[in-house]
């Protein structure tokens, strides 16, 4: 199995998708070794106790630049053997200390179909109040491989949710996560390190 740790900043509804699919079987390639908190406090860090897997807290706030919290976080995920990322509602952006030491083994899932309201300062409930504001009629979810550039890496997996007539931007952020982002987030994990296992 590929040691893997999930990066979280918030209330880990991401992780939990990740724990149930690990509980019905679902990533029998992906041992899920380790959660990451960029925030301290957060019902995400409640999760992983409950789940008995070890936890700790890189706090960017900690740090007076990225390149330092880069380093922080690397050594932490060196002293756990750690082998594949999955950031899974983490608000801080990676420099290239983290990026290069991980390349095409960071993870991460968008809520809207890329390229679509994606980018720098797209985030969260932003994402739909922006397609909402566009019109669109159909919105998603986007797992796709991290790089440099702000949601600009490579897409694994895409899945398309419905916008309602009377959605909100709440309304349909809780749909397309429950339709879209707790199923991608789960396939692409296993994917990826079920890859990996072939080729070692």
């Amino acid at each position: 199995m590929v040691k893997t740790a999930v990066l979280v900043s918030g209330g880990g509804t991401g992780l939990q998708s990740l724990l149930d699919a690990k509980a019905r079987g679902g990533l029998p390639h992906a041992d899920l070794a380790l959660v990451v908190s960029s925030r301290p406090g957060v019902t995400a860090l409640e999760r992983a106790a409950k789940a008995g897997i070890p936890a700790v807290t890189v706090a960017r706030k900690d740090y007076t630049d990225l390149a330092a919290f880069d380093r922080a976080m690397l050594r932490t995920l060196r002293a756990h053997d750690i082998e594949f990322l999955v950031l899974a509602g983490f608000l801080t952006l990676f420099g290239v200390v983290i990026t290069d030491a991980y390349r095409d083994r960071i993870i991460n899932v968008h809520p809207s179909l890329i390229p679509s309201f994606c980018g720098k300062g797209m985030y969260g409930l932003r994402v739909h109040e922006a397609a909402l504001a566009y019109g669109v009629k159909v919105t998603g979810a986007t797992v796709f491989v991290v790089n440099e550039i702000p949601d600009g890496g490579r897409i694994l997996l895409q899945k398309a949710v419905e916008v309602d007539s009377g959605d909100t931007p709440e309304t349909l952020q809780r749909r397309v996560m429950e339709l879209a982002e707790w199923e991608l987030l789960p396939q692409a994990l296993e994917m990826c390190c079920a890859e990996l296992c072939d080729k070692s």
